[in-house]
């Protein structure tokens, strides 16, 4: 009996620190070095929120001038109150211009719900296509939706350079075949939420990640909520502050 006791206080405490987990507020910070006229830019990435409100402290503990707020998708799911979703507006577009990206379950909520949302408060659909931030290194913007096929994705980069572009895609497997034939300065995506609840390096999923390969970089967010159950396990919760810095003959 005192074994089974034991068990079941132990179950209940890993349950409580899944939960904690799972609600911590962690901005991992990183910065990309780019060849161009002297310029730094900063963004600040956010994805995979679902039904989770937003933390207005995080969002108050950032005290840079952000160009662009990426939403990377699944900003939204079936669960999410038009409260939960009108607060995280309300956060995000307090740090700057907001651009929102298409995940696979943005459309449970409403697409035209959603839209209209989106456009009352003046975020941007960034939708199989690209546009320009005011910087003196005509920094690009592209981004695809979840399943956008080649099509769309060639749509996406076709007006942009490889040497200024940031780009987009809720499911980071698109990278392979964007980066067959265009490499840009970094590459963010999401999605797979680290795996979410993992045993050390062992995960349904990869961990999230940043690198350098080469001149370019890339970005895969564990996600800031949570899909299914409330709880994480050795994939915390994230959000990213990612600063540019443009620089003569960076890589010379």
């Amino acid at each position: 009996m005192v074994i089974i006791s034991s068990i079941g206080i132990a179950c209940i405490l890993v349950l409580l620190y899944m939960f904690k987990e799972a609600h911590e507020n962690n901005i991992r910070s990183h910065e990309v070095k780019a060849n161009g006229d002297m310029e730094t830019i900063h963004l600040f990435f956010i994805s995979d929120t679902h039904a989770r409100k937003i933390n207005k402290g995080m969002i108050h503990s950032i005290d840079q001038d952000i160009d662009a707020v990426l939403i990377g998708g699944d900003f939204v799911d079936r669960r999410t109150s038009e409260e939960t979703v009108l607060h995280n507006i309300r956060m995000l577009t307090k740090l700057g211009p907001t651009y929102f990206i298409w995940g696979n379950n943005d459309i449970e909520f409403g697409e035209s719900k959603l839209r209209q949302l989106l456009a009352d408060h003046h975020i941007r659909i960034i939708e199989n296509g690209s546009i320009k931030l005011k910087s003196k290194n005509d920094v690009s913007l592209s981004a695809v939706s979840y399943s956008p096929g080649d099509q769309n994705m060639n749509r996406a980069i076709e007006q942009c350079e490889e040497r200024n572009t940031v780009f987009v895609a809720h499911n980071p497997e698109l990278f392979r075949k964007v980066h067959k034939h265009f490499q840009p300065l970094l590459s963010i995506g999401a999605h797979l939420h680290g795996g979410q609840i993992r045993l050390g390096k062992f995960g349904v999923q990869p961990h999230g990640y940043f690198k350098k390969i080469k001149n370019r970089y890339e970005l895969v967010s564990n996600g800031y909520g949570t899909t299914l159950i409330p709880l994480r396990l050795c994939a915390k919760p994230e959000s990213h502050l990612i600063t540019i810095k443009f620089k003569k003959d960076e890589w010379e």
